[in-house]
């Protein structure tokens, strides 16, 4: 795959009818950058690192949700057609989820610091997200025009995005939710899996390579599931969190063999698809390294924690850099 030599310029589009391109993959954003304010806030309990990290991208992530939340309610607003159109295309209605995914991991940051809104903001985004998942997967069953072709890692969303409940559950939530949610996550998973490994691993029906970014989506159900199953159980570096921890790594270290086709890609907002999977992946790792120290697990556990944080500022420059050039919120 080679890098193209020429950038088209954006489509002329009034400011207005930019609006109505608004795409809710932006919600993506809010999940990447809590998720490295959490990895950050996990390794403050582990190593003797500041704190400032933790808020720097909860400040981010909290921004992030605000411009990212006003632009969205402005679409719905201005161009409701374009809004409900987005919501029932075959492959972007899996990012139509990330709105309450955002809203737990904004949730699941604050926590400690303002319990309050974050209890608030937990039960917006569990029910929220369950009731999503009903929706996609409605779609899913009822719909004859989505097919095999329209499977990608987004998929993992709607429904994996429900194992994020638990991460908080126990101190601004329900446990019994969070579990009802935790069984829905994991099931659903397992179930996604052999769906995404036929179509990725025959080629029959290779994913375009602008969606190549959300390969990195596959890390995230293992890790995630290993921080909520600890969170419900109380577990720490039992046989079940070892095995969700080596499919993370496992997940990660695939992700890297594919760099060199990657980072042939031109900059577009799936992008930011890396940037919650490593996030998570980086707690997990350094949740781990704290229950079974040793050199292996702290080396694996600080590279996850610096790759996430790079990467997350980095899609975050070339977002801003892109929507001063004007190439969001374009046509397709």
């Amino acid at each position: 795959m080679s890098t193209p030599t020429t950038v088209n310029p954006a489509p002329a589009v009034a400011p207005d009818g930019r609006l109505a391109h608004f795409p809710v993959t932006l919600f993506s954003s809010v999940m990447g950058l809590g998720g490295v304010s959490l990895a950050w806030r996990r390794a403050a309990t582990v190593w003797p690192v500041p704190e400032w990290p933790h808020l720097l991208f909860l400040a981010l992530a909290s921004i992030a949700f605000v411009v990212v939340g006003a632009g969205y309610v402005l679409t719905w607003v201005r161009h409701p057609s374009a809004a409900r159109q987005e919501l029932r295309h075959p492959v972007r209605m899996a990012f139509a989820p990330t709105v309450t995914i955002a809203i737990l991991v904004l949730a699941t940051s604050l926590a400690d610091l303002a319990p309050g809104l974050a209890s608030v903001l937990w039960w917006i985004g569990a029910v929220g997200h369950l009731a999503a998942t009903v929706l996609v997967l409605s779609a899913w069953f009822g719909r004859p025009d989505i097919g095999a072709g329209h499977v990608t890692p987004a998929w993992f969303i709607p429904v994996v995005g429900n194992v994020i409940t638990p991460l908080a559950a126990p101190a601004i939530g329900s446990v019994e939710l969070a579990w009802f949610s935790f069984g829905v996550g994991v099931v659903f998973w397992l179930g996604l899996l052999p769906l995404l490994f036929q179509r990725l691993l025959t080629h029959a029906d290779p994913l375009p390579a602008k969606l190549l970014p959300t390969i990195a989506i596959f890390s995230a159900p293992p890790a995630v599931t290993m921080l909520s199953w600890q969170s419900l159980t109380g577990a720490s570096a039992d046989p079940v969190s070892r095995v969700l921890y080596a499919a993370t790594i496992m997940f990660v270290i695939l992700l890297i063999a594919q760099v060199g086709r990657l980072r042939a890609l031109p900059f577009a907002l799936p992008y930011w698809a890396y940037t919650f999977p490593l996030a998570a992946s980086a707690v997990a790792g350094i949740t781990m390294a704290g229950q079974a120290p040793g050199f292996g697990y702290d080396a694996i556990a600080l590279t996850l924690l610096a790759l996430a944080t790079t990467i997350s500022l980095a899609v975050t420059v070339l977002t801003l850099r892109a929507a001063g050039r004007r190439r969001i919120c374009v046509p397709e």
